[in-house]
């Protein structure tokens, strides 16, 4: 029988450009294989909890530049270790039958999940218990393994490059160091492309351990030549040497645990101690999440979408569409979910970095 009834959602953080895929699996969907689609809310949870509703072609017009999802989403939501509260305490319950239940009770032969590296591994359970699922790899972090772009990177990289552009000229006016944190938790992606971008000065990342002392002697440098202002991009998964991550709070419920975030605010205060010089910290944070996607991951989004329901219609199941160079091609969730994509340490646009002049805390 050919592929009639299919289900889509979100799961993970938000990012721009969700509603493009959506927008895509659904008009696609129904114009050229004539399927139903069903859209879940709200990630996983909607799966267990029995929440969708038919999207019809009308549905999705005009989404495109809309940021968020218009199914939500959820980052808390593991069917295999969902939360729950017992006796007013949190507990865990491994809920994945509920949500094969549904899956059947729904009439689906197939579901495309949009989402990043724990959004790919319960996916992957799913698959393992015979589900039939299509991946899209979402994250503005930029770390899922196999493909050259994940979506939402391009809008994240947009917002971040604007910021620093911004600050320089309030950095310019009061002779400060401006420290800009960015979000990426084990994977520097975001610091470095809007780093680069943006003229960063100092650009720290959680895959080269940073020395306090060699930033400092950097910015007094830097003074000495006669650049009075400095601006430091670091990620908030940067650590220093011989240190651990800078840990905001543990969120038991989520398939990550550990929030990382005031990074930035260590380092502002170490290097206005050490050089004397007046600084100031920005957290752009869930700014990076928002707002409409840039014309690239609208495209990037779109192509992922319409190749997620050919790989449905085709019956491939367990796969997603993976951009390599400038080809869409279908790869394994399995490999995806192996390591995060982190950036190699020869890498070319770290070569691009010293060889302009920008300190990476080595």
């Amino acid at each position: 029988m050919p592929i009639r009834r299919i289900g889509v959602l979100s799961a993970g953080g938000d990012c721009p450009g969700i509603n493009a895929v959506i927008h895509a699996v659904v008009k696609k969907a129904i114009l050229d294989y004539q399927m139903e689609v069903y859209g879940i809310f709200d990630g996983f949870a909607g799966l267990v909890e029995g929440r969708w509703k038919t999207l019809q072609y009308n549905d999705v017009s005009g989404i495109m530049p809309l940021g968020g999802t218009i199914l939500g989403t959820s980052n808390k939501a593991n069917p295999f270790k969902y939360p729950c509260t017992e006796y007013g305490k949190l507990c865990f319950k491994d809920l994945s039958q509920e949500a094969i239940d549904n899956y059947h009770s729904m009439g689906l032969q197939a579901l495309i999940a949009i989402g990043g590296d724990g959004t790919f591994h319960i996916s992957d359970g799913f698959i393992k218990k015979g589900l039939s699922i299509v991946g899209v790899p979402k994250t503005i972090d930029n770390d899922l393994s196999e493909t050259d772009f994940t979506f939402g990177f391009d809008s994240a990289v947009w917002v971040a490059t604007e910021a620093i552009d911004r600050l320089h000229t309030t950095a310019q006016a009061h002779h400060r160091v401006m420290v800009v944190e960015v979000m990426g938790r084990y994977a520097g992606w975001i610091a470095l492309h809007s780093g680069i971008a943006g003229g960063g000065d100092v650009i720290l990342i959680p895959e080269i351990d940073y020395n306090i002392e060699n930033v400092c002697t950097f910015i007094r440098k830097r003074i000495a030549a006669g650049k009075k202002f400095s601006i430091v991009v670091v990620a908030e998964g940067s650590k220093p040497q011989d240190g651990d991550f800078t840990v905001l709070r543990k969120v038991e419920e989520s398939h990550d645990q550990i929030r990382l975030g005031g990074i930035g605010h260590v380092i502002g205060e170490q290097i206005e101690e050490k050089t004397g010089i007046e600084t100031r910290v920005v957290i752009l944070g869930h700014l990076l999440r928002g707002g409409s996607p840039t014309p690239y991951d609208r495209v990037l989004a779109s192509r992922f979408g319409a190749a997620a329901v050919d790989l449905v219609a085709q019956e491939q199941f367990g796969l997603f569409p993976a951009l390599r160079g400038n080809e869409i091609i279908p790869v394994p969730i399995k490999k995806a979910i192996d390591k995060l994509k982190t950036i190699p340490l020869g890498h070319s646009l770290l070569q691009v970095a010293r060889s302009t002049g920008t300190c990476l805390g080595e």
